[in-house]
């Protein structure tokens, strides 16, 4: 069975989709849940489902305790679930090709420092854009630019708001990214 390093910064939503998807298939478990927010929703959940965690500060997260500490899980995939720090030089050189990332726009605009969540939606409303949607990808040294692995789009309608649009992204989120995560397993040895 595969095992899956989740990272996540707040509410949990696709670290949760992630989790029930593969308890249902058994392909792969949640090992660790790494998160930065004390009292996130995240934490809540990992405690719900038995899930160890560590809270990290900037320290730890630069650091070669938390890479050592992953590693002993034996990670096939780690995979960013709405986590909103750049992860480290050392942690991509670690872990390459390992790290996927999702974004709640379609890449490489909106893409960047500063662009998660609301201030996504908020830049592609007021663009004016006719569509957008998520892209799945892998992580490495630069925010937003490691390479692309999947891409879905949703329209959007000129009455749509940053909230109307964010759970257009959600329901995007929730049904593709676990399925990729699969996907991705299913080209590794475990």
């Amino acid at each position: 069975m595969h095992s899956l390093i989740i990272f996540a910064s707040g509410a949990g939503s696709n670290a949760n989709a992630i989790l029930e998807y593969f308890k249902k298939n058994g392909k792969a478990k949640v090992a660790l849940i790494v998160c930065n927010k004390a009292g996130a929703g995240v934490l809540k959940i990992a405690e719900r489902e038995g899930i160890p965690t560590s809270l990290i500060d900037k320290t730890t997260f630069n650091g070669q305790v938390l890479i050592d500490e992953m590693r002993s899980y034996n990670p096939s995939l780690i995979v960013l679930a709405g986590f909103l720090w750049k992860i480290p030089d050392g942690m991509t050189r670690a872990f390459s090709g390992k790290i996927i990332n999702i974004h709640p726009a379609l890449l490489p605009k909106y893409g960047g420092k500063g662009m998660y969540g609301h201030n996504v939606h908020d830049a592609v409303i007021a663009a004016q854009e006719k569509e957008s949607g998520i892209t799945i990808h892998y992580v490495n040294e630069h925010y937003d630019e490691g390479n692309i692995i999947v891409q879905e789009k949703c329209s959007i309608k000129p009455n749509d708001t940053p909230d109307t649009l964010a759970n257009k992204i959600h329901r995007l989120e929730h049904l593709y990214f676990p399925r990729v995560v699969g996907y991705l397993l299913d080209k590794i040895k475990d």
